[in-house]
């Protein structure tokens, strides 16, 4: 049994908020569904968070994805599931969740700017940036059980 950490939700509820709002607004950027819950569930995987891995598989599978590209993500190189689009993302993904093994090589920024508009570069990044966000919060204070999360009945927008 873990020992029992900080309630962040009631310490810093202004915190929860600002982040659930970044969330939000990234959510409503105009970026594919799809490409943004194999972009959260990669980060969570690479991050090792049970909580936000239950959360974006369940709300992938939710909004339609398939199974075989979920079981396929920790290995996205070396399988023919996904289009161009979704492999920069997925680069820029792993780019910015490891930011100290290459500081956002150019070789990954070149692949993201050639697959989306400086616009969509932009929603993009912050995406990645909430998602790791929200990881390193629940790794930290280990509030959630995996598994405890349902998917809403109708994810899609």
């Amino acid at each position: 049994m873990e020992e029992k950490r900080i309630d962040y939700w009631k310490v810093w509820p202004e915190g929860v908020q600002a982040l659930t709002a970044m969330g939000k607004a990234v959510n409503q950027s105009g970026l594919e569904q799809s490409l943004m819950e194999l972009v959260k569930l990669r980060a969570s995987l690479m991050n090792g968070c049970a909580f936000c891995i239950d959360m974006h598989s369940k709300d992938a599978l939710a909004a339609g994805e398939t199974t075989e590209r979920l079981f396929g993500l920790n290995a996205w190189r070396e399988t023919p599931f996904f289009t161009p689009r979704e492999r920069a993302a997925l680069q820029w993904t792993e780019s910015l969740t490891n930011i100290s093994e290459g500081h956002a090589p150019d070789f990954a920024y070149n692949e993201v700017v050639a697959n989306f508009s400086p616009d969509e570069v932009v929603k993009l990044t912050f995406a990645i940036v909430a998602i790791n966000s929200w990881n390193r919060i629940a790794l930290a204070f280990r509030k959630p059980t995996a598994g405890s999360y349902h998917a809403p009945a109708a994810a899609t927008e």
